[in-house]
């Protein structure tokens, strides 16, 4: 896992092109996927058609576990977007990396700190935005008041530790996973005969497991982002 990442500079301002191309092939397959599954749209829903409206029913499941239908409904597209481009970005990094003289081009977008940051960031915000759309800019204020002033410093980090916990859980988990892969396959390269039999062997089960953890951390990531959003704009919280 000893390697570069590329990098450029535009107007005073850095940027890894690695993510930038990883980012616009997730945004297509997510396109590719939403498309494929709405293009022929029936009333007795089979193949892409049922998987999609499973997952609408999935999403609108974890957004009733967390407020009304009244109050979430709103954000039932965005929890659709989330999940299937978390999962989609989860999952690109698994089969294969691709390095390109020392520095690495294909990957998880996920397993980059400042991708899952930037998620993180966005979804604080768009909670703290709803939270006053929903109540106002004083009723929304008080809520870092009550039910004791002297709560508002400690909701204040409140609100840096869940950035922080939501993008680094998300990056923490999908970047060891490719790092293990990445020392397994190198084992396998190292060894002949049934030294590479040993090492493919776990590298197929780790990147089972790895699947799995992509599938788990996509669902968790929504259902913190539902979270949040509740706790914002639901009165009762």
């Amino acid at each position: 896992m000893n390697h570069l990442n590329p990098y450029f500079e535009f107007m005073g301002l850095g940027f890894n092109p690695a993510n930038l191309m990883m980012i616009t092939i997730t945004c297509l397959i997510v396109l590719l996927i939403a498309v494929l599954a709405t293009r022929k749209l029936a009333m007795k829903p089979t193949g892409m058609q049922n998987f999609m409206e499973w997952l609408m029913d999935f999403v609108r499941g974890i957004i009733g576990s967390n407020m009304d239908w009244k109050t979430g409904g709103k954000f039932h597209i965005l929890g659709i977007t989330l999940i299937m481009f978390i999962f989609v970005a989860n999952m690109l990094g698994l089969p294969f990396s691709v390095q390109i003289d020392g520095y690495l081009w294909w990957k998880s977008p996920t397993a980059d700190p400042a991708i899952t940051l930037t998620f993180a960031v966005m979804i604080i915000v768009l909670s703290n935005y709803y939270g006053i759309k929903a109540q106002g800019i004083g009723g929304y204020a008080k809520t870092f008041f009550t039910p004791m002033w002297w709560l508002f410093p400690i909701k204040l980090i409140e609100e840096f530790a869940n950035t922080l916990t939501l993008g680094l859980r998300l990056y923490g988990n999908i970047y060891a996973g490719e790092v293990l892969l990445g020392l397994l396959a190198g084992l396998a390269s190292m060894w002949s005969g049934a030294g590479i039999i040993a090492a493919i062997i776990p590298t197929l089960a780790w990147q089972g497991f790895s699947i799995f953890i992509g599938t788990i951390q996509s669902y968790i990531f929504v259902m913190l982002t539902m979270v949040y959003m509740s706790h914002k704009v639901s009165k009762d919280h």
